[in-house]
């Protein structure tokens, strides 16, 4: 007769798990463990679960970009234009805080569930969007798609690593960062379509069928695994000063030389808050128990140097996309709709080299170089782009734009793959929340810095190019400055406009508007190289072949 082992004895001829490294023992918290998968889900449901993310991704990168085209008549209908900027500002400090809030949250009590609410969620904003009578409720709408944005975001990153294998996660989120370069080309284009088509509130509407497809196929195929249930234990101080803080940073580099002087008391008061409220969230989370973003994680190494570079191409990428569709307008004469397609080149960069590096990665294992050379391809374009005239043919600028987004494609979606990798289950959604806050918060920056310059470059440079313009048109110039007289500032400029001005005066405001961002592209390069030197610092970790 033969006796059973005790449940919990160990069989015999089972090797001894690896140590734990210090990182992982740094960074791992005494929560309640998550029971892992040896193996990935079943091939045939991947597909459907990357689908469903990929289709809550494209909501919420879409909703960044799908009003720029369309305030105007969105102001002419509902009124309120000095509220106009919150409609994409708001939007914009929901998904930045949601982004480490939801992070922790999906570690404590799953993901599944709470991908599920912000699907809801998101359609509910949309919905209060499309229905809006007012201003206020547009806003409303906005903030709540942004919360929903950037939980669907965040929740999207870790269910993948949820169902895949480190070694193969690459490849789906290769495939899941094109959703990026479609959105930046696809939000001004369908912004523009439903404006001059059914109405901007299309814009909201057409959410409700995408969250809907992502939500049921979400509820069929998507199979986590089974954990205990963990219980919220949400860090609040932190949460609150990490929302202040946040909502400071934005609002100040979003107003700052735009709205109001950067010496105004409103900029210099926010610039205060945001100093004195993030020093105060470094110390509450140095001393709380179960800290929303964990001091921990930066004794990781490769969470320091993605999380660097992840800033880096937050500036620099949202910095460029800010203004470049303005660029192509005023100084190449296209419309709204033109300069969105012009954006294609650097979209077919993106996505091309994105999926293609996340399925090389899955084939051989090896990463660490393509941040690498990505970043030295990025500030290869950032030159080039530098060097555009007035007379540069769009072919050439496609080509300029395509290299950049090459570059881009190259880098991205492997940082957090990094990120992921350097992490338990357990973690891996509040470190991609991190990982992703932090770049946000580099897009908020660039897309400030890029503005400073760019709009004072204008101003300096129309002051400069445009009376000699006026002046060499002899009597007839004085039909020009009335024109201005009536305009208020030259600055006040609209494509329209400016293509129905004799020769002289149009060149010199194109040359003015392509002499002021021009150069900007150039003070961004050696930034890229500097992120480049970063991540040749990162050390390459083997990826897991299983799920744990």
């Amino acid at each position: 007769m033969t006796t059973r082992p005790p449940h919990n004895a160990k069989p015999k001829n089972t090797p001894e798990p690896a140590e734990p490294s210090a990182a992982t023992k740094a960074t791992t918290p005494k929560a309640t463990p998550a029971k892992a998968s040896a193996t990935a889900a079943p091939h045939k449901d991947i597909k459907f679960i990357i689908a469903a993310l990929m289709l809550s991704m494209l909501m919420s990168s879409l909703g960044q970009t799908i009003f720029a085209t369309a305030l105007p008549t969105i102001v002419g209908d509902l009124g309120g234009a000095n509220h106009m900027s919150w409609v994409i500002t708001t939007f914009l400090l929901g998904q930045t805080i949601a982004l480490p809030i939801f992070g922790k949250i999906g570690d404590q009590i799953g993901r599944k569930g709470l991908f599920l609410f912000a699907n809801v969620l998101f359609m509910s904003g949309s919905a209060i969007g499309a229905l809006s009578t007012s201003m206020s409720m547009l806003i409303i709408g906005r903030a709540v798609q942004g919360v929903a944005g950037g939980a669907l975001m965040i929740l999207s990153q870790a269910i993948t690593a949820e169902v895949t294998t480190a070694r193969e996660r690459s490849k789906y989120m290769g495939i899941m960062g094109s959703v990026f370069g479609v959105s930046a080309v696809l939000g001004p284009l369908l912004g523009g379509w439903f404006t001059d088509g059914p109405g901007w509130r299309w814009g909201m509407w057409f959410n409700i069928p995408i969250g809907l497809a992502s939500f049921i196929a979400t509820v069929i195929f998507l199979k986590l695994p089974r954990r205990e249930r963990g219980k919220l234990q949400l860090d609040w101080l932190g949460t609150i000063t990490m929302a202040i803080s946040t909502a400071a940073l934005v609002l100040f580099v979003t107003w700052g030389g735009n709205e109001h002087p950067w010496t105004s008391p409103l900029i210099l008061s926010l610039i205060a808050i945001f100093v004195v409220f993030a020093i105060l969230f470094v110390l509450i989370e140095l001393r709380a128990k179960n800290p929303l973003v964990p001091m921990t994680l930066f004794k990781t190494r490769n969470f320091v140097l993605t999380t660097v570079v992840g800033l880096g191409v937050g500036v620099f990428m949202f910095g460029s996309l800010a203004y470049l569709p303005t660029y192509l307008q005023m100084v190449h004469a296209m419309t709204p709709t033109q300069a969105g397609l012009m954006i294609i080149p650097m979209m077919i960069g993106v996505m091309g080299t994105s999926i293609s590096v996340g399925a090389i990665i899955a084939r051989t294992g090896r990463y660490r170089i393509y941040p690498i050379v990505g970043m030295v391809i990025t500030s290869l374009g950032l030159v080039l782009l530098s060097f555009l005239t007035p007379d540069t043919s769009l072919w050439v600028l496609g080509i300029y734009l395509f290299i950049y987004g090459f570059g881009v494609g190259c880098t991205m979606q492997v940082l957090v793959l990094i990120v992921q990798n350097s992490f338990p289950l357990s973690m891996v959604g509040t470190a991609t929340g991190a990982n992703n806050f932090f770049r946000q918060i580099g897009g908020s920056l660039g897309s400030a810095l890029v503005g400073g310059l760019f709009t004072s470059g204008v101003v300096n440079n129309l002051a400069k190019n445009v009376p000699p313009a006026i002046a060499s048109l002899g009597d007839k110039g004085a039909a020009v400055t009335q024109q201005f007289q009536e305009l208020g500032s030259a600055s006040r400029l609209t494509p329209h406009l400016v293509m129905n001005l004799p020769e002289p005066v149009r060149s010199a405001i194109q040359l003015a508007y392509n002499d002021a961002l021009t150069p900007v592209f150039l003070i961004l390069a050696p930034l890229a190289l500097l992120c480049a030197a970063v991540a040749w610092a990162v050390r390459e970790e083997k990826l897991s072949k299983t799920i744990s």
